[in-house]
């Protein structure tokens, strides 16, 4: 029996380090299009009126920063989990080609969620900041890029990105 129950624990192990290398490699890849050196400003007038300026923000805290769209299939299985990270941490969120400002609102409203967004209706922001895959999260503090993830991720993914930076 405990030689069972090691053997399972063992495919575990190599079944998680497997799936870690592959998502490492594949953010690797999505992730050459991201800008080098000094990220793009990102200071606007949130939907909610708020105004929201990461440089700021990032200065004594990592601030999560979550790319989205209300038209994503995966955002909806993500936004939840970022809407939780909201209420623990800076989470600055861009709404890609979602509409006006009264539709993502209206979204907002809809899924209760309490995170800061700003809305990005042409896309602009997403193309400057190298945007190719919704969702995605990266990690910013002191004004630099310091993790980053497209396509699903968990809860536990985001708060660990946070809690090393």
């Amino acid at each position: 029996m405990a030689n069972k129950i090691w053997s399972a624990f063992k495919q575990l192990i190599s079944l998680l380090f497997f799936v870690t290398v592959i998502s490492i490699g594949v953010d690797l890849w999505r992730s050459q299009d991201l800008p080098e050196g000094q990220l793009p400003q990102l200071s606007a007038q949130g939907v909610n009126g708020e105004s929201i300026d990461l440089h700021a923000l990032s200065e004594n805290e990592p601030v999560l920063v979550y790319f989205w769209g209300s038209w994503c299939g995966v955002c909806n299985f993500v936004s939840p989990a970022v809407n939780t990270m909201a209420k623990h941490f800076n989470v600055v969120t861009v709404a890609l080609r979602s509409g006006n400002q009264s539709k993502v609102q209206a979204y907002l409203n809809h899924h209760d969620y309490q995170f800061n967004v700003v809305n990005d209706p042409q896309g602009q922001l997403g193309s400057q900041w190298g945007v190719g895959v919704t969702p995605t999260l990266m990690v910013i503090k002191d004004g630099e890029l310091k993790h980053y993830t497209a396509g699903f991720t968990t809860l536990p993914g985001m708060w660990w990105r946070m809690l090393v930076s």
